[in-house]
């Protein structure tokens, strides 16, 4: 998909702190190998290159425009574009972490377990992704896509449940795991500016319509968009908008 980092650092605040508290969960670590898996703009990996200054760090990433974005700031951190469907380490990592980044991917049963396979012993892999799925930013929208003349386009584009329940995640890493610790957390984001929900929306979970729908169809689309969700999240008295947001974290160690 073709990524805007401009749009998608809009929201750098909000997007930050689950990688942040996905960092301050990890268990005691003097990793030498790091891999940052969807490492997007490269923010999370330069974080880890300065908590570890001693370790090889590796940003992968599927977007040329994320990676360009990356390599604009000054860092040791290494980056390499790959499609993370295929590509796994070809040596024992110590820490592999990925944010906000493998619900764009499918088959989680195989995936998981083959990202732990990957890990040296004692490795850990620590994963956010967002389970807001059914609140109303995103149902709205595949309501939306479903009831207009552009159905039949969107039909294959949404993925509308791209992440599993926890104990799924439970059931297919403690076989292999030494400890699994799974949680989930909703973030009350205070957002301000016109339809904040909307610019947040058009730099993830909107990229497949954008890319599917031009002209005058995608405008008639998101002005239908639009209208739910100023109605599902309306502005404050204070002129804030509140987007309550669930994220699942996973941290297994072998």
């Amino acid at each position: 998909m073709a990524w805007d980092p401009e749009q998608y650092a809009l929201f750098d605040v909000w997007r930050r702190r689950p990688a942040h508290d996905l960092v301050a969960a990890l268990p005691s670590i003097e990793p030498k190998t790091v891999v940052d898996l969807g490492c997007g703009g490269g923010q999370l990996a330069r974080l880890l290159a300065e908590r570890w200054p001693d370790a090889d760090v590796l940003g992968v990433d599927n977007s040329p425009a994320m990676l360009t974005w990356a390599e604009g700031t000054a860092s040791r951190v290494r980056w390499m574009q790959a499609d993370l469907r295929d590509w796994r380490p070809h040596w024992p990592v110590d820490l592999l972490i990925s944010n906000a980044a493998l619900h764009w991917l499918d088959d989680h049963q195989r995936l998981f377990p083959e990202l732990l396979q990957t890990l040296a012993p004692g490795g850990v892999l620590a994963v956010q992704m967002p389970r807001n799925f059914e609140a109303p930013s995103h149902r709205l929208l595949y309501e939306t896509a479903g009831e207009g003349p552009w159905a039949a386009k969107l039909k294959e584009a949404l993925r509308t449940k791209p992440v599993h329940a926890p104990r799924d995640y439970y059931d297919w890493l403690s076989p292999r795991a030494a400890r699994v610790d799974i949680w989930e957390t909703e973030y009350l984001q205070v957002l301000n500016g016109d339809v904040p929900v909307l610019q947040w929306t058009r730099g993830t979970t909107l990229v497949p319509v954008m890319e599917t729908l031009q002209g005058e169809e995608l405008d008639a689309f998101l002005a239908a968009y639009r209208a739910k969700l100023e109605a599902a999240y309306p502005q404050r008295p204070d002129g804030n908008t509140l987007f309550p947001f669930k994220r699942l974290f996973i941290v297994a160690r072998v």
